[in-house]
């Protein structure tokens, strides 16, 4: 969602007097809320429209989408499901990504192939408007700050407030949705051990969902004046803010590390299974760490390598600690 968020901000200053709506899983739906390039939201609610119980739901959102009568209807996803609900929308043209894995391209009037197999995900999405004579350019603001939502993080958690001119305050997400997409939570430690050496001032928040909540408790051990874990404690609009906060994040392949690059924050990026160059940090592939392995990237989230999740375990916290100082110098 947050690498497509150009092409709704590029659509409405082309179309400044467009009313665009967003069809998105209502999980994700707190991250659209009060946009101010969005008319409004269409929830897809994933887990509760499994049930056949809840099919009526699904009719009533489809009926009460065809009533805005689109112009115009763009699948970024490319799934089965979002394809067939835009062709259910019965918009007077539907564009889509000519991905081809679930057959999704079937039901577009225009489907866009990607450039190469590197191409990154950013640049195929925007290379939609291109063909539907849009011009693309990169003179938009990717966030806005969300003002009422900025000031109560502040108010919430004021220790994160900016200190000393050479105070650096450093985010790490040590979370991932695939096991072997996670930098071991002990290289974590490692890491704020030998930056807290090395930046005395350094302040570290580690943030992430109630699941990671023990990863952050171990990176926390590592100086627990200096850590604060906030795994599991924070809305998805508060991450936002808070990382709009940060001087640099340390992430895994995870959502965090597209805000953090949309907020044009530095990111060092920490990559096994997954290819950088189609989904990292958009325009910071130059921090993108990783180490050269015969099956990396594998994207798969199993690991079959005779040394379980090698990829980033053999990582050194010493390559991180060595990248990141190079940025802040």
């Amino acid at each position: 969602m947050i690498q497509a968020l150009p092409v709704l901000r590029l659509l409405k200053l082309h179309f400044p007097g467009a009313e665009i709506y967003w069809w998105i899983d209502s999980a994700l739906a707190p991250l659209l809320e009060d946009d101010p390039d969005l008319a409004g939201i269409i929830l897809f609610h994933r887990k509760r429209w499994k049930s056949p119980l809840h099919w009526s739901e699904v009719v009533r959102s489809v009926r009460a989408t065809r009533a805005h009568r689109f112009d115009l209807v763009i699948d970024l996803q490319s799934l089965f499901r979002s394809a067939v609900f835009a062709w259910f929308a019965r918009g007077k043209k539907l564009a889509g990504l000519d991905d081809g894995r679930e057959g999704a391209n079937g039901f577009y009037d225009l489907a866009v192939p990607r450039k190469n197999y590197l191409t990154h995900a950013v640049d195929w999405y925007l290379a939609v408007l291109a063909a539907l004579n849009i011009p693309v350019h990169k003179n938009f603001t990717w966030l806005p700050e969300n003002k009422k939502i900025s000031d109560a993080v502040k108010q919430k958690w004021p220790a994160l407030k900016p200190k000393a001119e050479d105070s650096k305050l450093i985010f790490l997400q040590p979370g991932a949705r695939w096991e072997n997409k996670r930098w071991p939570a002990e290289h974590f430690a490692a890491l704020v051990r030998a930056l807290e050496n090395n930046f005395p001032s350094a302040r570290f928040v580690v943030v992430g969902g109630g699941d990671d909540g023990p990863l952050g408790e171990k990176i926390s051990a590592a100086a627990p004046d200096k850590v604060m874990n906030l795994c599991g404690r924070t809305s998805l609009p508060e991450m936002v803010e808070l990382l709009r906060l940060a001087d640099l994040l340390v992430t895994n392949d995870t959502g965090p590390m597209h805000v953090a690059a949309a907020l044009g924050k530095p990111v060092v990026a920490l990559f096994g299974p997954t290819e950088a160059r189609r989904t990292g940090p958009y325009g910071q592939l130059e921090n993108v760490l990783r180490i050269p392995l015969p099956c990396a990237p594998c994207m798969s989230p199993t690991c079959n390598f005779s040394k379980p999740q090698e990829c980033l375990r053999a990582l050194p916290p010493e390559m991180v600690f060595n990248k990141v100082r190079t940025i802040f110098a």
